[in-house]
């Protein structure tokens, strides 16, 4: 019982980032592995330019998936969103 409830937890986890990863792979409309403040603001209208540029850790103009990340888990953007 114990290991069949966690492979349920392990194939649950799997399935949430495989949905995060198509997710965000949609939300990169041009391809690049990048997401400009355009391509988030469709997932999230209410972006601001201050949140935007708080997510680009590294000040780069773009947001990678790591910073998609590290921001998602902070609640600066909706994950999945």
């Amino acid at each position: 019982m114990k290991s069949m409830i966690l492979g349920l937890i392990a194939s649950s986890a799997l399935i949430a980032t495989a949905t995060a990863v198509s997710a965000s792979t949609e939300m990169d409309t041009d391809g690049d592995g990048m997401y400009s403040f355009a391509e988030l603001l469709v997932g999230f209208p209410t972006l601001t330019e201050e949140t935007y540029t708080t997510m680009d850790t590294n000040a780069d103009g773009a947001i990678d998936a790591a910073e998609l990340a590290v921001a998602q888990d902070g609640g600066l953007y909706p994950a999945g969103g």
